[in-house]
């Protein structure tokens, strides 16, 4: 039986090779010497506790349409977006290059640092705080966040948290329902 590749890096693009890309608007650079040194995990649906469907991808890339739901004209003019999204059954979307700084943290700080966008990578599960995530889900954040510790010589799996973490008591994500042992489980070295 044969296995696919493991994920990687490509250094110069800071593209996850072998994934699909669909580039956002809502990126910047980073501050000046930055290094990326965190992963903050989040849980995203759209509406709401819904999953499947375009819309996650349209409010990454600012093209949520108001119409098609009553909760999409709340959020339409919000600009947020992460480097790789993680769908329900495993498959990964990138829309900020990892050398770039997507808006997915929004006011943050780790161990007394703020502003989290500026030294991390944005890793957003499809799926809401009470709603368990599947096992594709877990698998491929591990394989994401291995292939980023590789890469990032200041990353390792201690340095993966939530977006409850870094913004604790305005956000709660990636929620109750996430099994963090199911995930560190995955990232120990066997």
């Amino acid at each position: 039986m044969s296995t696919a590749p493991a994920l990687s890096v490509h250094a110069p693009t800071g593209l996850l090779v072998g994934v699909r890309q669909v580039l956002s608007p809502h990126r910047d650079p980073r501050p000046p010497g930055t290094r990326v040194d965190l992963v903050v995990l989040h849980g995203i649906s759209l509406p709401p506790g819904e999953y499947g469907g375009p819309w996650i991808q349209q409010l990454f890339t600012g093209n949520l349409p108001t119409t098609r739901h009553p909760y999409f004209a709340q959020i339409a003019d919000l600009r947020v977006s992460a480097h790789l999204l993680i769908r329900r059954d495993g498959e990964i979307v990138q829309f900020v290059p990892f050398g770039q700084r997507a808006w997915h943290a929004g006011v943050s700080a780790w161990k007394g640092r703020e502003a989290c966008n500026d030294y991390s990578i944005g890793i957003e599960l499809e799926g809401a705080d009470t709603d368990p995530y599947t096992t594709a889900q877990y698998a491929r954040a591990a394989e994401a966040i291995t292939a980023l510790c590789t890469a990032y010589q200041d990353l390792s799996p201690a340095r993966v948290v939530g977006h409850s973490d870094v913004a604790p008591g305005r956000k709660s994500d990636p929620g109750e329902a996430f099994d963090w042992g199911a995930l560190r489980a995955r990232l120990a070295p066997s």
